[in-house]
This record gives structure tokens, C-alpha cells and sequence, in this order.
């Protein structure tokens, strides 16, 4: 029951972002569901292997580098889901900055 709920929870988060960012788009709820249950795995499978050869980087800009991987996720993944788009690294960017800090909060208040 907690995955499905963390699914929901992850698919409202994209389709808010899909609002916010400009070049961001996320058409209707079932990409914003299906969007959220192939970031999970990407962010499973892939973002380890990312994350180690991105860590020389990630180190020399204290951490910084870790926003532009989860953009590059997020672009891999917007190819795969129809209805799901990005138009550009800039709004990539900007959409994995959006999704970090409302992940947070969402942590931060919720599971407190």
C-alpha cells in the first residue's frame, strides 16, 4: 500500500511541475502515473551508475552536479513516456530543481 501511495504521491508532484515550468509538460494523469513509476525505476537502476561516474563533479561542486543528473534522468524518462515532454535541458533543470524542493516538503511534512 505505501508504494502505491508514493506512486500517487510522485505522479501529483510531476503533474505539478508540469504547471510550473515552463517546457515542461505532463499531459493528463495517467503520463503524470506512468512518468512516476518509470522515474522510480530509472532513479533505481540507472541513477547509481550515474551518480558514480558523475562523482568526481559532483564532489568538486560540493553537491551541485547531482541536479543536472537528476535532469538528465528526467530526460531519459520523458523520451520513454508519451505524454510526458521536455523541451530542453533549461526546463529539465529547472523541473528537477521543482520536483527536489517539493520532495522535501512533502518528506518534511508529511512523514514527520
Amino acid at each position: 500500500m505505501a508504494i502505491l501511495i508514493h506512486i500517487l504521491v510522485s505522479a501529483a508532484l510531476l503533474y505539478v511541475t508540469g504547471k510550473l515550468v515552463d517546457g515542461f509538460e505532463v499531459r493528463d494523469a495517467k503520463a503524470a502515473v506512468l512518468g512516476a513509476v518509470v522515474l522510480g525505476l530509472a532513479n533505481w537502476l540507472i541513477r547509481p551508475v550515474l551518480d558514480f561516474v558523475a562523482l568526481p563533479l559532483t564532489l568538486l561542486t560540493l553537491g551541485l552536479f547531482g541536479v543536472v543528473v537528476s535532469a538528465a534522468v528526467l530526460m531519459l524518462v520523458a523520451r520513454m513516456i508519451r505524454g510526458f515532454r521536455i523541451n530542453g535541458f533549461k526546463a529539465a533543470l529547472l523541473g528537477a530543481l521543482a520536483l527536489g524542493v517539493m520532495n522535501y516538503l512533502v518528506g518534511f511534512f508529511v512523514l514527520r
